[in-house]
This record gives C-alpha cells, sequence and structure tokens, in this order.
C-alpha cells in the first residue's frame, strides 16, 4: 500500500468516526461540518496527489490527538469516541511522515 493510500485510509477512518460521533448528539450538523469534513476532504485530495495532504493532515492530527484526549479526561461517557480519535490521530501522524522515513531509510542505506 502506498503512503498516500494508507494516509487516505486513516483519514477515512477518522471521517466515518466523526460521522458516528456526531450521529449521538443534538447538533450533528456541526459536527459534521466542523469534525467530518476536514479529515475527508483531506482523504480525498492525498488520493489525487495533493503534495501537501499529509503536511495538513499531519498538522491537523495534533488537534485531534489533543481534542481526544481532552474529552477522554474530561467526559467518561465519550471515552471510547475520544480514545478512537486520539489513535486515529496517531495513525494519521505515522502515515503524513511514512514517506520522509522511507526517504531517509533509502539514503542512509545508499551511503
Amino acid at each position: 500500500m502506498s503512503a498516500q493510500r494508507y494516509l487516505a485510509a486513516a483519514l477515512g477512518v477518522l471521517a466515518a468516526l466523526f460521522v458516528g460521533w456526531s450521529a449521538t448528539h443534538a447538533a450533528a450538523v456541526s459536527g459534521l461540518l466542523v469534525f467530518a469534513l476536514p479529515p475527508a476532504l483531506l482523504a480525498i485530495t492525498a488520493l489525487r496527489g495533493w503534495r501537501r495532504a499529509g503536511f495538513t493532515a499531519a498538522v491537523l492530527a495534533l488537534l485531534w490527538f489533543s481534542h481526544g484526549v481532552m474529552l477522554a479526561w474530561a467526559e467518561p461517557a465519550q471515552r471510547l469516541f475520544a480514545l478512537a480519535e486520539a489513535a486515529l490521530a496517531l495513525v494519521v501522524v505515522h502515515a503524513a511522515c511514512l514517506p520522509g522515513i522511507r526517504a531517509r531509510r533509502t539514503r542512509n542505506r545508499q551511503s
């Protein structure tokens, strides 16, 4: 699996988590716009080959991770969704960093 597909899959799962999570709230539309739309759009752009998709996703993953940890700590009823959000944010960071990791390993092997 290519790094772009891995990133798109991680973002797609995160967007699906947010869709399921916002379905449990009264303000579902605002939750979809604020939380589910950005990872879904980034997944599409990653599949289309936008070079900055990984960087943008990694920066947003810092926010998603912080949000998940904060919510897991503050809201025991939302803990499962929040911990899943934090874990998926780490997967997004890994997927975004994978091309750089592979390039570094290749460069080190050639030296």
